[in-house]
């Protein structure tokens, strides 16, 4: 019916435009469609080559809602529709304020209301299913849960003739009907209309089995269209007979590893994967696909669960090595503590059979704190990107596995979303596949989360979600397809939710029936997926159950004999469980090259090259801001002056690590101003929008980038982002600076779980350098105290035993450090201790507690003198004044660290004490520099010792340096202590009471008396 009347409305309009414009009557010719629906009367469009195929779209979008077109459209397509003959419909109006009043030559009649009716009742029922369908899909493999915490059928979805007589005004009688279908739907196939039966039926197929779509909030049509392509074409989930025996068998490895897991240690922590086992096959697949579309890199987080799988069957790693873990007689030869086997990662190159394509997969090293792991596989992503030129994601691509407590609960999850689509932290979309146990540890998912879906933290990046039944394999495999060609397609976030269960609970030693009865009754009446897709291939013809059978049989012979040959292993090598090879960096036994750090300073010529560039505009006819312009020419001044600031000092260490070909990457808020408005490193075009300049890029001719970017308002998952950026290369400087120092506080995680631990636990090292801006300035508990007390805390050396003092003792303490703990007092030994980090042999997380006031102080600055060939980074400062010449007079040796040194330099010498205080800075806290605080104490053999230091008795270093001071002097004498008392907060919030603490332990550290009363 529907035909006909578009033949006649062809008709009438090609009559219509002839007669409105006295033209012969003819067909008109082809053209693109206007989307301007204009009156009938208003010609022009038409004499400028418009055809049918404008009314056609516009006929449709009156039947979909018919005040889309000008009114006398709408009482043209009604008469069109009422029978009019061609020629009738129209009906000319007498003027434009008339044709809101435009009547209907044929009177209005019920078919023809309920024919424009039923045509739109037809569109939203299409439009639902896209919608709502993925709520009433068949997700849970158990039948006993609905994935989306709710039981109500939305009202537009037909489950039966009363919904589609109440909702959409049909009735059974309507089923019959053609209907012609809308260019938003695919069900169609090649047919362009369809009776309602067919189209109701066609949408269950699509959207109301084992998968559900989540993509219509996504507001890129295109997009939309890709996404009901891909699940509305008919026929579009078949498999050929090779791809299901590959699936089979896939299905086989996955079960059998677990299985023979649990035959061979019953008793042992595993998390295995048994209920999800689709996850190896799902994950083979978006491999499998991503490497057809030219990727040759994948790097993988995930959890605990199925880590063992997955490093078996995906990553190929060897079983024996695997196995051997379970050993509780493995000793471990290298260094570190070592980590339980369900947390290591693996780093393996190999041939990918399906594609016969060269792939790298890295499974990152992950702690239990789940989606820790997450921004730093997306940081080592995109520094694998960046290293190997690949600005698309074309070559190396990113896939992270959740659990849906996790992924829902974690806002980690959150901030490393919301980095996908950052220019300097973007790695181009990554396949999310979430291991949906429908529980968490023992909380039901109904106490875990308020969203429907664990997923649902995906959309505000508008990343389609698609759910699949975990029983289903080949609906899991071709959702897994469709998402790795979105990713290759789009470059943008997608995510697989594997809705499955757990047969075994937590962990294999859990009992889940004290909390989850009724769950686990059903899980033990559930047949496993891999019996029931063999029964079904067996029942298809697809494999014989012989076949079924050899082939698990041959798995099983495989793992045994793996077995056998893991008892050969007695020693665990942690090499084999590396994830992040510097390959050329170290011996071939992991130690490095050399124990030796040459120099690093810089020449003449170059401090002053690198000065004369941070203080210029090396682009053309930019127009800097006036207020920059006098920091520029100052900075030109103190490079007259052979001076450098705190961000001169940074410049060149920074400039000149450029120029020797290292690249540089800063990242943090507000890091290319500076939070103090003191580095200026991206320069803004004053009359230009989003016109910048980066003078650091204009070094040298052929010097390595420099990477300065301003990040997202978080801290856990940009400084695990620079983690795992830090991760792929050792030839890099990757800095990450906290706003203000206790920033660090929401980045602890990664910090106690990755930076600290990390090369004990998996013999990684990692260069990373954090950037705290500290100090009490009487602005408050908040940015004042980068919290140093918890870093040293941390540190690994012993505070009780003197060590051995050799040539080398500098470079081996820092060899043998977990990391390096620095408060630098003046911009040279910044500088210094900034290149030392890459021209070191090794790499050690470096962290920084960077000064605030001292950006500016007129004494916190260095000499050229102290930066040229032949000098390095000072550990320990020693009194170079009046004091250092008279040590037999010196009754007082004051130990600090940091800006209060500045304050007690000021303070001796207002008390005219500079021949009896000697101060000493001690730069470097962690590894402690015990030969030197050796020399110094011996210096001054009458002196009474005291650590002084602003921050609280608590807090700070005082803890730290008391006893390895003590070991140094053999306890010879006490370490006094002069600072703030104890307290909760880590500063007062009144100014006045600030000064007063300032003043009353200045007092202290040159009044030792009182401080003896005090004790």
């Amino acid at each position: 019916m529907q035909h006909t009347i578009l033949q006649m409305l062809m008709v009438a309009c090609t009559t219509l435009l002839c007669s409105v414009n006295n033209l012969p009557a003819a067909v008109p010719r082809t053209f693109q469609p206007v989307r301007c629906y204009t009156a009938p009367v208003a010609a022009e469009p038409f004499l400028n080559g418009t055809s049918s195929n404008y009314v056609e779209e516009m006929y449709y979008a009156w039947l979909e809602n018919p005040k889309s077109v000008h009114k006398s459209w709408d009482v043209f397509f009604r008469n069109a529709n009422a029978g009019a003959p061609p020629g009738m419909a129209h009906q000319r109006p007498l003027s434009l304020a008339t044709l809101p009043q435009a009547q209907s030559l044929v009177g209005a009649q019920p078919d023809v209301e309920k024919l424009v009716e039923d045509h739109l009742a037809v569109q939203s029922l299409i439009r639902a299913y896209q919608i709502r369908g993925h709520h009433v899909a068949q997700l849970d493999p158990l039948g006993i849960m609905d994935a989306d915490l709710d039981s109500h059928i939305p009202n537009d979805i037909i489950t039966s003739s009363d919904k589609l007589a109440g909702f959409y005004g049909l009735d059974e009688s309507d089923l019959d009907k053609v209907f012609r279908l809308p260019t938003t739907t695919f069900i169609g196939g090649t047919e362009t209309a369809l009776p309602l039966r067919e189209i109701i039926r066609r949408l269950e197929m699509s959207y109301c089995q084992h998968i559900g779509v989540e993509f219509m909030f996504i507001n890129d049509l295109d997009q939309c269209q890709w996404i009901r392509e891909k699940f509305e074409k008919p026929g579009a989930m078949k498999f050929t007979l090779e791809e299901k025996r590959t699936l089979l068998a896939r299905m086989v490895r996955s079960t059998r590893f677990e299985e023979f897991l649990q035959r061979k240690w019953s008793s042992e922590k595993r998390f295995g994967l048994e209920g999800c086992e689709s996850l190896i096959p799902a994950l083979k697949t978006i491999i499998d696909k991503s490497s057809e579309k030219g990727v040759e890199n994948v790097v993988i987080g995930m959890p605990h669960r199925g880590r063992l799988n997955v490093l078996a069957n995906v990553i190929r790693k060897e079983l024996e090595q695997i196995f051997c873990q379970f050993d509780s007689k493995l000793e471990a030869a290298d260094e570190g503590s070592g980590d339980v086997k369900y947390h290591l990662g693996m780093y393996h190159r190999r041939i990918n059979r399906v594609t016969d394509r060269n792939i790298t997969l890295s499974l990152m090293a992950n702690p239990s704190h789940l989606e820790a792991v997450d921004p730093v596989v997306q940081g080592k992503t995109k520094a694998e990107q960046f290293y190997c030129g690949d600005t698309e994601g074309h070559k190396v691509m990113s896939i992270l596995m959740h659990g849906d407590a996790a992924f829902a609960g974690q806002g980690v999850v959150y901030e490393t979303f919301h980095l996908s689509d950052l220019p300097s932290y973007s790695t181009h979309g990554t396949v999310h596949v979430v291991v949906n146990n429908q529980i968490g540890f023992t909380t039901d998912p109904r106490m875990a989360r308020s969203s429907p879906y664990p997923t649902d933290v995906a959309r505000v990046v508008n990343a389609p979600i698609f759910h699949v039944n975990a029983d289903d394999p080949e609906a899991v495999v071709y959702v897994c397809n469709v998402a790795a060609e979105w990713r290759a397609t789009f470059h943008k976030d997608v995510v697989v939710d594997l809705v499955c269960y757990r047969r075994l609970g937590h962990n294999e030693m859990d009992e889940p029936m004290f909390t989850q009865p009724l769950m686990y009754k059903q899980i033990k009446k559930q047949k496993g997926v891999m019996q029931k897709y063999g029964e079904k291939l067996i029942a298809e013809g697809a494999v014989t159950r012989q076949e079924y059978e050899e082939e698990i049989a041959k798995y099983d012979k495989i793992c045994e004999e793996a077995h056998v040959r893991s008892k050969d292993e007695k020693i665990l090598h942690i090499k084999h469980w590396l994830d992040s090879p510097w390959p050329g960096f170290f011996n071939l036994d992991g130690q490095p090259k050399s124990m030796t750090c040459p120099s690093t300073g810089l020449t003449e010529e170059e401090l002053t090259h690198i000065g004369q560039v941070a203080s210029s505009v090396p682009v053309e006819d930019f127009t800097i801001h006036g207020g920059l312009s006098r920091i520029l020419k100052a900075r030109g001044e103190m490079i007259k002056n052979r001076m450098v600031d705190w961000a001169l000092g940074e410049y060149m260490a920074f400039g000149s690590l450029l120029k020797e070909g290292i690249h540089v990457r800063l990242s943090g808020q507000d890091v290319e101003r500076g939070t103090f408005s003191h580095r200026h490193h991206v320069l803004h075009d004053q009359n230009v929008d989003k016109r910048v300049c980066i003078p650091m890029n204009h070094v040298a001719p052929n010097q390595a980038p420099y990477t300065v970017c301003n990040s997202s308002l978080s801290e856990y998952g940009v400084l695990g982002f620079e983690l795992g950026f830090a991760m792929a290369s050792p030839n890099a400087l990757v800095l990450w600076e906290a706003q203000f120092g206790d920033f660090h506080n929401t980045a602890q995680c990664i910090i106690d779980q990755f930076i600290c631990p990390g090369q004990a636990k998996w013999v990684r090292q990692n260069g990373i350098v954090l950037l705290l801006p500290h100090g009490m300035e009487g602005m408050g508990p908040e940015h004042s105290s980068a919290r140093p007390e918890r870093f040293l805390q941390m540190c690994n050396d012993d505070p009780d035993v003197f060590p051995n003092i050799t040539d080398d003792f500098a470079i081996r303490q820092l060899h043998d450090c977990n990391w390096i703990v620095v408060n630098c007092s003046n911009p040279a030994n910044f500088f210094h201790v900034l290149r030392r980090q890459i021209l070191a042999p090794f790499r050690k997380p470096l962290i920084v507690f960077t000064p605030k006031s001292l950006l500016r102080h007129p004494e916190a600055r260095s000499n050229f003198d102290e930066m040229l060939p032949g000098t390095e980074f000072q550990r320990l400062i020693p009194e170079k004044g009046p004091a250092a010449n008279n040590p037999s007079g010196v009754k007082r040796v004051i130990f600090c660290t940091g800006k209060v040194y500045y304050e007690l330099t000021k303070e001796r010498s207002a008390r005219g004490m500079e021949d009896t205080v000697a101060i000493t800075r001690m730069e470097q806290l962690s590894p402690f520099p015990f030969d030197l605080v050796k020399a110094e104490s011996e210096k001054y053999p009458d002196a009474d010792l005291v650590w002084c230091q602003e921050e609280h008795k608590n807090q700070g270093y005082y803890d730290y340096v008391k006893p390895r001071i003590r070991t140094t002097i053999h306890r010879a004498k006490p370490v006094w202590y002069a600072g703030r008392p104890p307290a909760a907060a880590p500063a007062t919030g009144n100014k006045k009471a600030h000064l007063v603490e300032l003043k009353n332990f200045l007092d202290n550290a040159f009044n030792l008396d009182a401080v003896k009363d005090q004790v």
